[in-house]
């Protein structure tokens, strides 16, 4: 015999001198008997959910406080017609649901059908023509030019009328 096959019967001798053939399970059925005689662990209940009342967020149409305040001076005061109002039941435009703040002019497009504004915001590029809707503040289109895009917004006086707001959005160059 080599040393290579006198070392495998060595591995085989010391591997199977485990198993001698004996049940030596003594300890674990003593463990078993001892658990079996406790009575069973009593399972805590699962706790009860509590509700909470739920919220209804109103104030979003309301002016973001990221705005600045209209100043508005108490002698020269514009008060609010009551020929200026929000339709209630116009059907709201998609750009309607976001700021009018974080559109940017990107650019302007032509053709036979008239002119149109590309703003990019909200996610993606929109094309804006004149009578189109957008800001939360009732924002109308009312001219296209190269350079911006002029708007006009429907807001509260605070005193029960509403103003007409007009607002520019300028070209962004190099966008």
């Amino acid at each position: 015999m080599n040393v290579r096959q006198w070392g495998v019967m060595v591995m085989l001798g010391g591997s199977l001198s485990g198993c001698d053939g004996r049940d030596d399970f003594n300890d674990l059925d003593a463990y078993m008997n001892q658990m079996r005689l406790q009575p069973p662990a009593q399972i805590e209940p699962t706790p009860a959910i509590r509700s909470y009342p739920s919220f209804t967020y109103d104030a979003a149409s309301l002016r973001s406080p990221f705005q600045p305040p209209l100043r508005v001076d108490p002698a020269g005061r514009l008060w609010g017609s009551s020929n200026v109002a929000p339709d209630p039941a116009r059907v709201k435009q998609f750009l309607e649901g976001f700021g009018i703040e974080q559109f940017e002019m990107v650019g302007t497009l032509s053709n036979a059908s008239g002119s149109f504004a590309l703003l990019r915001g909200a996610g993606g590029v929109y094309r804006l023509k004149v009578g189109d809707y957008l800001g939360r503040n009732d924002g109308r289109v009312i001219a296209i030019s190269d350079s911006q895009i002029e708007v006009v917004e429907i807001v509260p006086d605070g005193a029960g009328a509403w103003l007409e707001r007009p607002r520019t959005i300028p070209l962004k160059e190099h966008s």
